[in-house]
């Protein structure tokens, strides 16, 4: 093995002492340095046609080119071909791969080459002319990086008002290979926010180790330094493609330098060639960041390592990359609710039914485009089809009590039984509300709720009221709770004449409910 290499300032003293006759021996010992390394210097400063005094211009540049710019091998006098920097570069991205095994295979197939720590010192001074992202060390399909755009794309909604509203741009860029993704969105919201994560998967063709993002609402519910909090949804994202969520840690903005460099990209690449174009929908901005996108990791090699973004991705990070679930997430919401004691949840305005015997429990519903689940404790306990927000009912049969089953001393028997205590009024009105619908537990909340109205307005003005609402057919809480607080229940109402007809239909309700 070749002697070790020694700094300039060594290596002029070596020359010097030399030159005052001072053996290699003492050199060596006036110096630290190994008897075979100082001969190796003085050989190279013969070879090199260097003598004491060295010229006033050297500098230690010159006198290093000098010295070891031609080293030549022990077969011949031939100066050493450069490896591939940028080639090892790629490779190191690799899983498993390090510089001793590169090394290996450098030697083998040129034995006359440089010794490895000289070698070593050589990729350390290329790495060094990379960007500072660039030097980042990212593994082969390790990390995601993802963000919003500080600058969004105006976009002509209304054509002839002119109305704009901005589109935000999402960004994800891919650590070792910088393949870069962009996105348009109304919105920075959650919804927006996973949907632009899964077309980002699709578009690398993979699912990555690990997704970092920001620390913004939308990703993060507590930021912490330690153990932030994720969001539910963004993290039932994340497990269903089977990745982690690293957020980068707070006021540490080189965790995610290499998504503010893309952000940087992007906002110059696109925006900037996109700012004199006038778009009408959401569509044409995603055609347009398509094609430029495109452009960008398709025809512009990186510097310094002469190939494509879309070319590092195919050789470097796609094969290390997972493979896509077989459907893409549906994105969800969870919200966390209360059973009714009619065992009935309000999501959007209508009402689902879970088992009876969960009466008054909190639960937590997770809502989709098409449906909504239903968990207690970690255990589904009810799943339903998603139904519009029109105050009506969703009820499973086998979630209802047996007839009159009393739960937590609520049943038919003593809705009744409150109601007649209030007033035959009431108790009407009441009778009505849980014969008018399929089951006579959904009205259970309506009544409940008039009846409770007595504790606030009194069982004299509420029972004013039922019999106003009878007279009206309103047949709901929401229309007693306004006579009360329009005090309707405290004026007569107008009287028909007696020679006129009534007129009775479900759905006429009389000009005595608009005085």
């Amino acid at each position: 093995m070749p002697a070790e290499r020694i700094g300039m300032r060594d290596a002029r003293e070596v020359i010097r002492l030399k030159s005052a006759s001072v053996s290699t021996h003492e050199i060596a010992r006036r110096l630290g340095l190994a008897r075979s390394t100082v001969r190796e210097t003085l050989r190279r400063a013969e070879a090199a046609g260097l003598a004491w005094p060295l010229p006033d211009d050297m500098t230690d540049a010159a006198l290093e080119a000098a010295l070891y710019s031609s080293r030549r091998s022990k077969r011949g006098h031939r100066r050493i071909e450069e490896p591939d920097w940028a080639g090892l570069h790629r490779e190191l991205k690799r899983k498993h791969v390090t510089l001793l095994i590169l090394w290996d295979e450098y030697i083998a197939a040129d034995p006359g080459g440089y010794s490895y720590s000289r070698f070593c010192e050589l990729y350390r001074a290329f790495e060094k002319t990379l960007s500072v992202t660039m030097r980042q060390t990212h593994a082969a399909g390790e990390r995601l990086f993802v963000d919003y755009a500080g600058d969004g794309v105006p976009v002509v909604i209304d054509r002839l008002t002119g109305e704009i509203r901005m589109a935000q741009i999402f960004v994800a860029v891919l650590g070792a290979s910088s393949f870069t993704f962009a996105k348009a969105t109304w919105t920075q919201a959650l919804p927006d926010w996973i949907a632009a994560h899964v077309r980002a998967f699709e578009a690398v063709g993979g699912v990555p180790e690990l997704v970092v993002p920001d620390n913004a609402k939308t990703a993060i519910v507590k930021a912490c330094f330690y153990e932030p909090e994720v969001n539910r949804t963004y993290a039932e994202m994340a497990a269903h493609y089977g990745i982690a969520i690293l957020p980068a840690r707070p006021r540490r903005p080189r965790d995610k330098a290499k998504v503010e460099q893309a952000v940087l990209i992007v906002e110059r690449w696109l925006l900037g060639r996109l700012r004199r174009r006038i778009f009408h929908s959401l569509a044409d901005v995603d055609a347009a960041l398509g094609e430029l996108m495109a452009q960008l990791n398709e025809r512009q090699p990186l510097r310094r390592l002469g190939v494509t973004r879309r070319q590092l991705l195919e050789e470097v990070d796609r094969p290390a990359l997972k493979a896509l679930p077989g459907e893409p997430y549906e994105y969800s919401e969870w919200r966390g609710c209360r059973v009714g004691i009619d065992y009935h949840i309000d999501v959007d305005a209508h009402y689902y039914s879970v088992p009876y015997r969960f009466a008054r429990a909190e639960v937590d519903a997770r809502i989709t485009a098409r449906g909504v689940e239903i968990f207690h404790k970690g255990e589904r306990i009810a799943v339903h089809l998603r139904s519009s927000g029109n105050r009506k009912h969703t009820t499973v049969s086998e979630h209802m009590p047996s007839s009159h089953r009393r739960y937590a001393g609520w049943t038919v028997e003593r809705i009744r039984e409150d109601a007649r205590k209030i007033g035959k009024a009431t108790a009407a009105l009441c009778e009505q509300i849980l014969e008018s619908r399929p089951h006579p537990e959904q009205g259970y909340r309506a009544c409940l709720g008039i009846v409770r109205l007595a504790g606030s307005y009194g069982a004299a003005r509420v029972e004013a009221a039922a019999e106003r609402a009878i007279e009206i057919g309103a047949r709901t809480y929401g229309s007693v709770k306004s006579i009360l607080d329009t005090k309707l229940d405290r004026r007569p109402a107008p009287r028909r004449p007696a020679d006129t007809a009534p007129i009775r239909h479900p759905n006429i309700r009389g000009p005595r409910y608009y005085h």
